[in-house]
């Protein structure tokens, strides 16, 4: 990673700007997400993926919010190569960025029960959007989960082995949660969220310490 401080000339302004966003998108998404579960009648966080949350009459308010969380990732990719993070990071996470704003463009299928009336269980039938927002889903999951381990290496190769540590941890740990949550199993579903705070939460931290050295 480059660590060089420079002047607040106007192209590292762009770059800590387009940075921010990466600060802004992991709480955001958290946020939104949390804050629907905990409002949205029959949402069990122990049973229920948050991708379901965009089923039902409110469902538009998570498809925005997988929009707007991918179009800050994305952002921050792009702030991230301008900062000189390398070539293959930056890519991934735009790829997960541009993965998080399809699965709210292709809403997921009713299941589990939620919403309210749904038959419990898998969904009855998957249609072509259901389709896709897992194919998007899994992409972007994937690519976030490479970027980790693509920066752990370039951390270590930096002489940063906490940083290293921490991308590495985060990436296998995402894929284990990921892993599980394919399965189908209710059980994955704890597991498999807190994957994803935790790689928001990487991801944050990720984007303060390059904002403070752009």
């Amino acid at each position: 990673m480059t660590t060089t401080t420079h002047g607040c000339d106007p192209a590292t302004a762009v770059t800590r700007s387009l940075l921010g966003w990466g600060a802004v998108a992991g709480p955001f998404y958290v946020a939104v997400s949390l804050a629907q579960a905990s409002t949205r009648d029959g949402f069990d966080l122990t049973r229920h993926p948050w991708s379901l949350l965009e089923t039902g009459s409110l469902g538009w308010i998570q498809s925005a919010n997988f929009v707007l969380t991918g179009g800050m990732v994305a952002a921050f990719a792009v702030g991230l190569a301008r900062a000189g993070a390398g070539r293959w990071a930056p890519r991934l996470l735009a790829l997960y960025g541009a993965g998080l704003a399809a699965a709210g463009v292709f809403t997921a299928d009713p299941m589990a029960g939620f919403p309210a009336g749904t038959a419990a269980g898998a969904a009855e039938a998957t249609s072509w959007h259901g389709t896709l927002h897992l194919a998007a889903g899994g992409i972007g999951f994937l690519a976030m989960i490479a970027a980790c381990l693509v920066l752990g290496r370039r951390f270590a190769a930096g002489g940063m082995p906490g940083w290293a540590l921490a991308s590495r941890v985060t990436g296998v740990a995402f894929l284990a949660a990921f892993a599980g949550i394919t399965t189908g199993s209710t059980a994955a579903t704890v597991p498999f969220a807190a994957g994803v705070v935790l790689s928001f939460g990487w991801l944050t931290a990720l984007a303060v310490h390059t904002y403070r050295n752009a």
